[in-house]
């Protein structure tokens, strides 16, 4: 049964056809494209469930491809990349990727990775279809809307970041380590660097502004504190 459609961008056609080929394999309808614009193109024509994105492009990168999808779209997004620099990592992360797979990599793990991102995406719209709100001091998280509101204001929140918040609102004064964070919001399936946590923490501090303090508990993980 085909399972949606999912974009390769890289401009190696070698890899690119591994991937398709194990995508195939796994009942994935594919598409693909060799540059950034193409991409961005393609994503919009083609409304696909998740885009596999490699950093290094032709025309522009693929933090750059990131970063203007994000502007408009939550579609899970995956990338590839030669770079194995912790700075390239964080970049990719606080622009919204879901998860980070260095060159070279196994195409089977690519694929358990792929899976693992779609069940959390599929999850979450279930979850959407129930009312739910919750209000921490000057911090609400509208599970219905699928929204972010601070002092009143709706406040863009990348996917990650929203489910983050989300998780830590409904549990306000208890200290969560970073394991405990991935297994909730990540799942338990996730492959990547823990690292993830601190990075998106940081983006949500700066987007909450205050409204709600994120405390750091050393040596343990984070603490929502309840409202003052």
């Amino acid at each position: 049964m085909e399972r949606g459609t999912i974009l390769i961008v890289d401009d190696e056609p070698n890899i690119a056809d591994l991937v398709e080929l194990y995508a195939i394999r796994e009942g994935y309808r594919t598409r693909k494209a060799a540059t950034g614009e193409a991409a961005l193109a393609a994503v919009e024509r083609e409304r696909p469930r998740l885009v596999i994105l490699d950093v290094g492009l032709p025309d522009f990168d693929g933090l750059e491809v990131c970063r203007r999808l994000r502007a408009t779209s939550q579609i899970p997004i995956i990338f590839l990349t030669a770079r194995d620099s912790e700075v390239d990592r964080v970049l990719g992360l606080e622009m919204g990727a879901d998860d980070y797979l260095t060159k070279p990599f196994s195409p089977a793990e690519l694929m358990a990775r792929v899976k693992a991102v779609l069940r959390r995406v599929d999850g979450q719209s279930g979850e959407a279809a129930q009312a739910e709100v919750v209000a921490v001091a000057d911090l609400v998280v509208d599970i219905a809307r699928r929204e972010v509101r601070v002092r009143g204001s709706a406040v863009a929140f990348t996917t990650k970041e929203f489910e983050l918040v989300h998780f830590l609102a409904q549990r306000p004064g208890r200290a969560m380590s970073r394991q405990q964070l991935l297994d909730g919001v990540w799942g338990y399936d996730w492959y990547g660097d823990p690292r993830t946590v601190d990075v998106h923490v940081a983006q949500i501090r700066k987007k909450i502004d205050g409204a709600v303090e994120i405390a750091t508990v050393r040596g343990v993980g984070y603490r929502l504190e309840h409202g003052r």
